[in-house]
């Protein structure tokens, strides 16, 4: 009995290193393309309601990477069955990513014509078997933590103004491109880690602006100095009370969120 629970516990323990490092590998090399969570809500809106206006995206998202691997109608391998599921799913990234094709695709059909067309890339056998571990783990793994649970895609004003004052808020603007290097390494390096987002949910709600092409919420373009990334801080009635131009390292980042809350 004692040796099946040390076998058991020993599988289980590195069950959730794999996870780990195949989050790491994913973080690492796949989150240039593809976004953190959001929520499943917005993203409806975003294809069906404003053919991808609203959120822009140029790839799936983690979570939607997940759910169509392990839960959508094309879905890979055999739930009753997870060692032989572990084993397909890393051979099907295997051979998507290293021979993109739209149609070997798992993306539904309707919104494939968003996305951009994907490069080959390579990884080696550890890295597709922690990367197929992850995403079959990564519900389970799912909390607050995870996600920028606040963040909030819409640019509505009312819509903004009522959910910061319901959850009493303030209201952080993140202006990024797409084209800013030093975006991508704030979202990669400080916006992206887990401990940071739990601080950003506690006191703030979060919208995040796309510069190129989307409008500044709350007249803000009076007083943007036209630096990405740009991070302002309002009111929960919409006042402007501060803004930090430029890209943070973690410690400064969470100073800024600090000094802001009374």
């Amino acid at each position: 009995m004692i040796k099946t629970l040390l076998i058991w516990l020993f599988l289980f323990m590195n069950l959730i290193a794999d996870y780990k490092e195949g989050k790491e590998i994913f973080q690492n090399k796949c989150s240039s393309c593809h976004e953190n969570y959001i929520d499943i809500n917005i993203i409806k809106e975003n294809f069906f309601d404003k053919n991808n206006k609203l959120l822009n995206l140029k790839a799936p998202t983690v979570n939607m990477l997940a759910y169509e691997i392990m839960d959508s109608s094309k879905k890979i391998g055999d739930e009753t069955d997870p060692e032989m599921r572990e084993i397909e799913i890393q051979s099907f990234l295997k051979s998507y990513l290293e021979n993109p094709d739209r149609f070997n695709s798992i993306c539904d059909e309707h919104i494939l014509k968003y996305y951009d067309v994907k490069k080959s890339m390579k990884l080696s056998d550890d890295e597709y078997n922690n990367l197929a571990i992850f995403f079959m783990e990564y519900k389970k793994h799912l909390t607050i933590k995870d996600t920028t649970a606040n963040t909030l895609a819409s640019t509505n004003e009312s819509e903004i103004l009522k959910k910061a004052k319901k959850e009493n808020k303030l209201i952080m603007v993140y202006v990024n491109s797409k084209t800013c290097h030093y975006c991508k390494t704030m979202n990669k390096e400080v916006l992206g880690l887990e401990d940071v987002q739990t601080q950003i949910n506690k006191n703030y709600l979060f919208i995040k602006i796309d510069v190129d092409e989307t409008a500044l919420p709350f007249d803000l373009k009076k007083v943007y100095k036209q630096i990405t990334p740009t991070f302002f801080v309002l009111s929960k009635e919409g006042t402007y009370l501060k803004q930090y131009p430029g890209a943070w390292v973690k410690s400064d980042f969470l100073e800024i969120l600090k000094e802001n809350v009374k």
